[in-house]
Formats: structure tokens, C-alpha cells, sequence
């Protein structure tokens, strides 16, 4: 678990989302990033697919959202204020945040996976061609427990800067995983994606 993480003491969503570092400067900010980041989470829960989508959200559910939290906020954020703040936000952070309150909803925590599986996706839209006549890419790579079914840790990476294998070799590197199995793709059963003494090593089957 990340350092920042650890500061959440409860295990509704909030807490983990208030560890999350705060980029922007103190001055003329109006809404908390926590604030910011579970209405986004809300919203794309409900379907939104864009900042506009976010800011009629924050609009509609602006009184009982204030209400139900306890603090006093004038007005709703706009499609702007989400636009500065994910402009700015320590994404690597977010996604600690998730995995570890994700982990934390588990009985026993991530004591009690047995098995998880790899899954890479190219992200849709992202698509470029190259001028070496080739293709470049936004890519995601999940890992997700089928027995819980939901998805305990993720990471993107650009085509051109980095590779799913070594993707997946940070997200299990950032896990406690002793005695789980990973299930992956023939991507990944090459030797240096097990280099680690503790690993059996891929297997087929």
C-alpha cells in the first residue's frame, strides 16, 4: 500500500480519496479535491462520458450531494473545474487510492485472492498512425479477480513509451502477492516477465 493510502483509516471510498495529494495552488480554489473526484466517480458511475456529462451531474445532485456530505458549497462545479483539476491531479496516486480501497472492501484484504487475471486493452479512439507505417496507442492493462469480479489494480501506458509487460510487472510489484496465481495471455509467458526467485515461472496450458 502506498504511503499515501495508509492515512485512510475507514473504509468508505472518501477517506482513501482525501490521501490523494492536492497539485493545484491554494489560492482561488473552490472545491475540495476529494469533492471533485467523487463526483466524477458518481458520475461516470451514472453513465457520463464527458466533462459537460460531469458538470450537469454536480448540477443535479448538487443539494442532496452538500446535504448528505455536511459542508457548504455556493454553487456546483463546472465543466471547467473538472477540466483544471484533472489537468493537475496525481493520477498514479488516484489509482492507489482505488486499488487500495477496492482491496480493502475484500474480507482479509489481499490475503484472500487466490487468483488474478491480466488483461491489456487498447483504449478506443487512441489510435495514430506512425510515419514509419505503423500504429501508435493508448493501452490499458487490468488486473481483475473473476471471483470478486472487480478489478483490483490498472495502469495505461502509450504505445511508443512503455509495453504491457512491463506494465504488468509494475502493477504485481505493487501488490502483495505471495502464493496467488496470475493468469495472463502468450504475452506474457516469456522469461524476463519471471525473473523474480519467488516465481514459478509461466506455464502452459
Amino acid at each position: 500500500m502506498l504511503e499515501s493510502a495508509s492515512a485512510a483509516t475507514d473504509l468508505d471510498l472518501i477517506s482513501y480519496l482525501r490521501s490523494i495529494p492536492d497539485a493545484r495552488m491554494r489560492r482561488g480554489v473552490r472545491f475540495p479535491a476529494w469533492y471533485l473526484l467523487l463526483v466524477a466517480v458518481l458520475g461516470i458511475l451514472s453513465g457520463c462520458q464527458s466533462l459537460r456529462d460531469l458538470e450537469r451531474f454536480a448540477i443535479r445532485h448538487h443539494a442532496v450531494l452538500t446535504e448528505a456530505l455536511g459542508i457548504e458549497l455556493r454553487r456546483p462545479p463546472s465543466d471547467s473545474s473538472f477540466r483544471y483539476f484533472f489537468y493537475q491531479v496525481d493520477v498514479a496516486a488516484l489509482c492507489a487510492a482505488i486499488r487500495d480501497w477496492t482491496i480493502a472492501q475484500i474480507p482479509g484484504g489481499a490475503a484472500d485472492l487466490d487468483q488474478l487475471v491480466c488483461d491489456g486493452k487498447t483504449l478506443r479512439g487512441s489510435i495514430e498512425p506512425t510515419s514509419g507505417g505503423g500504429s501508435a496507442f493508448i493501452a490499458q492493462v487490468t488486473l481483475y479477480s473473476a471471483a470478486l469480479g472487480v478489478a483490483i489494480s490498472q495502469a495505461c501506458y502509450a504505445s511508443g513509451e512503455n509495453h504491457e509487460r512491463a506494465v504488468l510487472r509494475q502493477l504485481l510489484g505493487e501488490l502483495d502477492l505471495e502464493g496467488v496465481l496470475i493468469q495472463a495471455d502468450a504475452l506474457h509467458t516469456q522469461r524476463p516477465c519471471f525473473g523474480s526467485s519467488g516465481s514459478r515461472g509461466p506455464t502452459s496450458s
